[in-house]
């Protein structure tokens, strides 16, 4: 058992490796316990592992549970690496903190506080009050990175936005004829697949939908890669969704949502009509004076009280473009294709012609690079 200066004195190297595997841990119920966040956490007794686990699935048990189960009796004593403050409320579980206490746990390392304000520095308050030695820091900057689209949609209000494109060496998202398929090999492919598995949303533009009468379903290789269901959305500003749309005719077996002036002339309010008939989900959303376009800002406000925590756009360049633009993408999965189309005319991102100057420039961070078959995969965080 830990004395009392060790718990007054720990040590910080013990303390990042065990976080290191509760950060590990927690991954693994992505796609599975959304709008919840990820989490994963490590019991440790006199320096050996009694115990671990993760939240599994939305209103399942949560990690520091998982984790005190596997540990039994052994917990008490014993410090647990938590990567998240543990909750102190009552929702589809009981709270952890009580939990935590009720097994005699000595210490509670957390990497960050729990943005949620029904927790918010609460299950602290907790367990200290009940002689539980806290600590809160360690590996904070990697647990706020796998914990991104929770935190910031209980802080905005809105999904966290992950832009997916294919494109050639030279920036070609498709030829000038409008074609893509395919930029991008197999395994990339696959990639997104499961990607899409993991998604409460995408979205995509107008354009792209009747270029490539998309479907936007998740089809890995391996089906156990599906965790969920993502609604399939589409920015239409005149409803010209086809009703023989592949979008369409599944509408009423896999939610679509479509987005749509607010304000629509006579042949687009009969064409909403026919498409709300058909399954398809209309909203209305307002446009941007000067352009006409949706204002992509409400349409992820929206999306945010579904709630929809992690949103996948797949295109069009337009969309891409103008989100961008905004600055409304939180993240970015870029597969690069060994080919040169050397046309100044294929499609490529629509940015615009506004002159920006270097130092205006959106700063990214590249967090990982690596081959995918034959294209290069790159994922890009945007600060």
């Amino acid at each position: 058992m830990e004395s009392a200066a060790q718990l007054l004195q720990p040590d910080l190297n013990q303390d990042a490796q065990w976080m290191r595997r509760a950060l590990d841990l927690a991954p693994k119920g992505r796609g599975w316990v959304e709008p919840n966040p990820v989490v994963g956490a490590v019991v440790v007794k006199d320096g050996q592992l009694v115990g671990d686990g993760w939240h599994e699935k939305f209103g399942g048990p949560h990690a520091e549970i998982n984790a005190l189960r596997m540990a039994g009796t052994r917990a008490a004593g014993a410090t647990v690496y938590v990567t998240l403050e543990p909750c102190c409320h009552t929702g589809k579980t009981g709270p952890c903190a009580e939990a935590l206490v009720a097994a005699g746990v000595a210490r509670v390392v957390a990497a960050v506080l729990d943005p949620n304000p029904l927790v918010a520095g609460g299950g602290i308050l907790y367990l200290r009050r009940r002689g539980v030695a806290v600590s809160v820091g360690v590996g904070a900057r990697s647990a706020r990175r796998i914990n991104a689209p929770f935190f910031k949609r209980i802080t905005q209000k809105r999904p966290y936005v992950i832009a997916k494109w294919a494109q050639s060496i030279d920036g070609a998202l498709a030829d000038r004829f409008g074609q893509s398929k395919w930029i991008s090999c197999e395994q990339s492919r696959q990639q997104v697949h499961r990607l899409r598995g993991r998604v409460d949303a995408i979205l995509i533009g107008i354009n792209t939908a009747l270029a490539d009468d998309a479907l936007l379903t998740a089809r890995p290789a391996d089906p156990a890669d599906i965790r969920r269901r993502a609604m399939r959305c589409v920015l239409d500003t005149h409803c010209r969704l086809p009703l023989q749309s592949r979008l369409t005719q599944t509408a009423s077996e896999h939610p679509v949502l479509l987005f749509h002036a607010r304000l629509l002339d006579p042949a687009a309010t009969g064409r909403r009509n026919q498409l709300s008939a058909a399954g398809v989900q209309c909203v209305p959303i307002d446009q941007v004076p000067h352009h006409g376009g949706l204002d992509l800002a409400a349409v992820l406000d929206y999306l945010g009280t579904l709630p929809v925590t992690n949103l996948l756009v797949e295109g069009g360049g337009r969309l891409l473009g103008s989100l961008l633009n905004q600055r409304l993408v939180d993240e970015a999965h870029i597969y690069i294709a060994p080919q040169i189309l050397g046309d100044p005319h294929a499609s490529r991102i629509a940015f615009g012609d506004a002159p920006i100057h270097l130092a205006d420039a959106h700063a990214a961070t590249i967090t990982q690079h690596t081959a995918s078959g034959d294209d290069v995969a790159v994922i890009i965080l945007f600060n």
